[in-house]
């Protein structure tokens, strides 16, 4: 089994003092897997920066230019309350793009059988028209486009369990029936998409599929959620590449958000995710780094993705079970899968 590493040092350029998304976050992940010995099982791969073309794929020109201009200044800019760029963040935000954009490459020429882009800053809250969420460039809609284009894909799953709903991924696809979008998501929460009803438009309608849960949602709910809805879903589009948005902030020690899920209960969806990818499209998946603010829980869970595409079968957990959770009403389950035919 071969597994494409991809990641840049230049990645800890884009750092913010105080802020939650800062450079100790690709850090730790770094050390985490060195420490583990996987850095050195895995195939690396030092990515290139994403292209005008390749950004105008998802984002506006008048955005690319904004991100020229940011390039050019001396000055930080203020997209919103938590996202600033600095004059160095344009180029970080291309490497990471790129780096999703080279994961794909990797897997789909047969290269590598699968692949982990540890990068930074994230992308599924970068919507088309600017920056949102500490998100500049929308690295897995950037890299689901480029697999259409670059090779000729019809086909493209996407699954986002980040604990926030990856409302960029979805406006930059949600009229698009070649990529089915998948998010589970803690709701109503930032950034306030992601209901039940938002399902796509044009051709596109059915192909964005919302999994809105109650904070205090753990292990069984998502287990619950992967095995009578997912699945499904999956087993319908059939995928040619899967792609999944990696955030660790549904954990129950993550200083952002309420959600219960344990170490254990993200590597029973990886597993989940690893099987579908293995009966549906040949093993092709692509993980890459979204969210997740507690530096330790965060490595271990790129390091267990990590084991996982490399075939191991062991799981590290040393923060154990939530203490509680909250049950998924059978009355959710029962909704999506009216609302999505299944």
């Amino acid at each position: 089994m071969t597994t494409a590493y991809i990641t840049h040092p230049r990645y800890v350029e884009h750092d913010i003092p105080g802020h939650p998304e800062h450079a100790g976050r690709i850090r730790a992940v770094w050390q985490a897997l060195d420490e583990a010995g996987l850095t050195d099982r895995m195939q690396a791969i030092s990515p290139v920066e994403a292209s005008d073309e390749h950004i105008l794929s998802v984002h506006t020109e008048s955005y690319l230019d904004i991100l020229r201009q940011i390039e050019s200044s001396e000055r930080a800019v203020r997209f919103d309350m938590d996202t600033i760029a600095l004059p160095q963040t344009p180029t970080v935000a291309r490497l990471a793009a790129g780096g999703v954009i080279q994961a794909v490459d990797a897997v789909l020429s047969g290269a590598a059988d699968n692949a982990l882009a540890a990068v930074r800053p994230p992308g599924h809250h970068a919507i088309p028209e600017r920056a949102m969420g500490f998100c500049y460039l929308g690295n897995v809609a950037i890299a689901a486009r480029h697999a259409q284009r670059a090779h000729g894909l019809e086909r493209v799953l996407i699954v986002d369990y980040d604990v926030h709903h990856g409302n960029g991924t979805q406006d930059a696809l949600y009229d698009d029936g070649s990529v089915l979008f998948f998010s589970t998501h803690q709701y109503p929460y930032y950034p306030g998409t992601g209901s039940m009803d938002e399902t796509g438009s044009g051709r596109g309608r059915g192909y964005t599929v919302n999994v809105p849960l109650n904070a205090g949602c753990g292990d069984e709910a998502y287990a619950r959620v992967y095995d009578d809805i997912l699945w499904p879903l999956a087993r319908r589009f059939r995928p040619q590449l899967m792609l999944v948005s990696a955030g660790f902030d549904a954990h129950w020690d993550d200083p952002l958000a309420m959600m219960r899920l344990s170490l254990t209960g993200f590597s029973h969806l990886d597993c989940e995710l690893m099987r579908m990818a293995d009966e549906l499209c040949d093993g092709r998946i692509v993980y890459v780094l979204e969210g997740g603010y507690n530096l330790k829980v965060l490595a271990h869970g790129v390091a267990n993705i990590a084991r996982a595409l490399l075939g191991d079968d062991a799981i590290y957990d040393p923060f154990g079970p939530a203490n509680s959770d909250q049950r998924l009403t059978g009355d959710l389950l029962s909704r999506l899968k009216t609302l999505h035919r299944l």
